[in-house]
């Protein structure tokens, strides 16, 4: 089987690597005779897997005891209220950035569980090209935490730096996630499914500092309560055990390939690749997005008609490359190059590319 460049936004490509693993052991993990997705999650087995995915995890990002890894289910979309539910305090105020739909979705469910400031939006009409600078972000005195989405998947922006907060800084880091080094200890809690550069759908990472998860809201369900899930090591309940095996393969080869300062050069090869590309033919292909606040993972461009891009979705697929298509809201081209994609499939599609501007 051939096969194809995967550029799709997720879920999306994982390393060809993590795949061969997870098929050798798809029917006998460690010699157990049995299959990750038969083994009790209250098992050893299944122990060594999820501590060593939780260990990767705090070694890549450089974290100690001061922070507690959970892995749960539900998305980044179910953060969106746990979130709230858990930091934000009946009579506190909680900032939230919006640069984009899932931060705008964020926000929303943000009010649904308490009071919150929208304290920047880069929005025009539904439309985002940029992140805040520092002096556009009115916090609110004695806040809560600051909630920003890292990376915007749909309009094709990502912040090169946060802003600097009293209160703690909260992100949803779902789309570049262990793709570039960054301070992690300046976060009080980050949170990212797993998707895009972590692993198959259906467990989601979240990071919490302690001191957080020990002031954190009481009397709520069991189930949204990150002490639930910290107090049980994450195996309150049936955990998707074989998205855990996944979580902790990728974590393993990200290591393998130097860490975050490793996939930092790959990531940025891939995204000067094409963004040269797109530069050095801005008659043909055009960037709508701030150069400052360009995705080094979601890049997003125009062509000169909504049918030349047509074209190109339906000829890329001929050409082996799937996931090409702008999201149905915003239209137009985005090439999603997270960790798993691999640089030559990016330089299988300038080539693509610069052919298909020369025909057109």
């Amino acid at each position: 089987m051939e096969r194809v460049y995967n550029f799709s936004a997720g879920p999306s490509a994982l390393p060809l690597a993590v795949l061969q693993e997870a098929a050798a052991d798809f029917y006998d993990i460690a010699g157990t005779g049995k299959s990750v997705m038969e083994t009790s999650h209250r098992s050893q087995e299944y122990a060594a897997i999820n501590q060593q995915a939780q260990a990767l995890v705090k070694e890549l990002l450089g974290l100690g005891d001061e922070y507690k890894v959970l892995l749960l289910s539900g998305g980044a979309s179910l953060q969106f209220a746990m979130v709230p539910m858990n930091l934000l305090k009946p009579d506190a105020t909680a900032d939230y950035l919006v640069t984009g739909s899932w931060a705008s979705k964020a926000a929303k469910e943000g009010k649904v569980i308490g009071r919150i400031n929208i304290a920047a939006d880069t929005g025009q009409d539904g439309v985002y090209c940029r992140v805040p600078n520092q002096q556009e972000c009115k916090l609110s005195a004695n806040g809560a935490y600051v909630h920003l989405t890292a990376n915007n998947t749909i309009f094709g922006t990502q912040y090169h730096s946060y802003p600097q907060t009293e209160a703690p800084l909260v992100a949803d880091m779902s789309s570049d996630i262990m793709s570039r080094p960054f301070d992690a200890k300046r976060f009080g809690l980050i949170y990212a499914g797993a998707q895009k550069n972590l692993g198959p759908a259906g467990v989601t990472l979240v990071v919490i500092r302690e001191d957080l998860l020990q002031q954190s809201n009481s009397g709520l369900p069991s189930m949204l309560s990150y002490k639930t899930h910290a107090d049980k090591d994450s195996l309150y309940n049936t955990p998707p055990c074989f998205n855990v095996y996944m979580l902790g393969r990728t974590l393993a080869w990200v290591k393998a390939q130097g860490g975050l300062e490793g996939m930092a050069q790959r990531t940025q090869r891939k995204a000067d690749l094409l963004y040269q590309a797109i530069d050095q033919n801005p008659d043909f292909f055009r960037a709508p997005v701030d150069r400052e606040s360009r995705s080094t993972m979601n890049v997003v461009f125009r062509l000169p008609t909504e049918d030349l891009e047509k074209r190109f979705v339906e000829q890329g697929k001929s050409a082996k490359m799937i996931g090409l298509k702008g999201h149905r809201s915003v239209g137009g081209i985005r090439v999603s190059i997270y960790n798993g994609v691999e640089p030559e499939w990016v330089e299988a599609l300038v080539q693509f590319m610069e052919e298909f501007a020369r025909r057109a």
